[in-house]
């Protein structure tokens, strides 16, 4: 159960707000697929999917989030209700089935976006009033990307997203029931055309550069048990129900960008940089640039405000 409390506080007085589920199942799915962006970072693709007359299934909600990993999310109003089986069924589907979800995104988002579709990071949501400990101990004995999100609704203005628990693999796609899969070099996507890996990047990159890289994450996935760190082809996304940073290596320097208005922050030529309006991989407005381990001692306020703000 969960333990959150939401008060109200007037005159010096609080009172309790009390919470409750959704009255219905769709009146909660509905709210979320109007809100995804906002909610959890990913771009709302279809509502009930059709699986066909073999699966004989619909998912609940398909999309496709700001690192360009395909998301299924499946909803509950109870914690009694067996959503994370009827999601993994679903997940299993989508990866034997994805020239069909690459032409959906094609259609609803453009040839681009379906061309740098992240397969490795596929992932499977499930929001319900809340989960067993049960439901939490068996997510991390499943080689998928899973996230259990809690929900609460406060009167008629008020929704709590809570991340319960997380469990993250390498690559989706390699990924089998019976045992967890290790990924190999070989075996891990390379991105097409010019661009380096973020592997090779880093197979490139100076000695300081490799340390200041590590001291970064780490950094980074220190903030709290809700961080997720994840390795893309190009870059590395940290998130806890949307990303706050991501991390771009070069052979010379580390390129942070972050969720922040760049008009909130004082420009440092050399440092920080505002990205709104340029192509830049990773998501954020906010681009830092770090050569030494100076440079992340002076990224640390305003990575730690990301976060925060996130």
């Amino acid at each position: 159960m969960s333990d959150i409390q939401l008060f109200h506080l007037s005159n010096g007085t609080a009172n309790e707000l009390s919470s409750q589920a959704a009255k219905l199942e769709k009146q909660l799915q509905g709210l979320i697929e109007t809100n995804m962006p906002t909610f959890l970072g990913v771009r709302f693709l279809a509502s009930e999917y059709a699986t066909g007359k073999t699966h004989r299934g619909r998912i609940d909600s398909l999309g496709i989030d700001e690192n360009g990993c395909p998301v299924i999310i499946e909803y509950k109003r109870h914690s009694n209700e067996n959503v994370i089986n009827q999601g993994l069924f679903y997940l299993d589907w989508l990866l034997d089935h994805q020239a069909e979800f690459r032409w959906l995104v094609m259609e609803k988002l453009g040839k681009d976006v379906a061309e740098q579709i992240e397969w490795a990071g596929t992932r499977l949501l499930c929001i319900a009033a809340d989960f067993t400990r049960y439901d939490q101990h068996s997510v991390q004995q499943i080689p998928r990307n899973i996230e259990l999100i809690r929900y609460k609704l406060f009167g008629d203005d008020l929704l709590l997203l809570e991340l319960v628990n997380a469990q993250s693999v390498p690559d989706a796609t390699a990924a089998k029931p019976a045992a967890a899969a290790v990924v190999s070099e070989v075996d891990k996507p390379k991105p097409t055309g010019k661009d380096k890996s973020l592997e090779e990047q880093l197979a490139l990159a100076t000695s300081e550069i490799r340390e200041l890289y590590a001291q970064t994450t780490s950094f980074m996935t220190a903030f709290g048990d809700d961080v997720q760190e994840k390795r893309l082809k190009l870059y590395t996304a940290f998130r806890r129900l949307k990303n706050f940073a991501c991390v771009i290596a070069y052979p010379n320097r580390l390129l942070i960008t972050l969720k922040l208005d760049p008009a909130s922050v004082v420009l440092e030529e050399g440092f920080s940089r505002d990205v709104s309006q340029v192509g830049h991989w990773g998501t954020g407005d906010l681009e830092l640039t770090l050569y030494r381990l100076a440079d992340l001692e002076r990224a640390k306020p305003l990575i730690e405000r990301s976060y925060a703000e996130g």
